[in-house]
């Protein structure tokens, strides 16, 4: 006995993956152009640039991902709504 292919979810909009694309390249990438924050120069409490620097992106990046992870989340349900909706429509046909 074979099943009908049911799609599980509805179309994607590009939108919310190319958003949480660049946060997380953002997040990814400007840490690791090192001649940014290579210097001594301004201390915050007697720490060095490049030492509190580094530490602010962590928060940071934390909140990136946040906010990435909720554009995906967010998107992934509006397109299962869509293919439940798209389902009971065919079974009240």
């Amino acid at each position: 006995m074979s099943t009908p292919d049911v799609p599980t979810r509805g179309p994607a909009r590009p939108g919310p993956y190319i958003v949480a694309g660049i946060l997380l390249a953002i997040a990814i990438l400007v840490p690791l152009y090192v001649p940014a924050y290579s210097t001594d120069q301004p201390r915050l409490a007697g720490m060095p640039f490049f030492y509190w620097y580094q530490m602010l992106w962590v928060p940071v990046t934390a909140c990136m991902i946040g906010i990435a992870y909720r554009l995906v989340t967010k998107e992934d349900r509006r397109r299962r709504e869509a293919a439940r909706g798209a389902r009971t429509k065919e079974q009240e046909q």
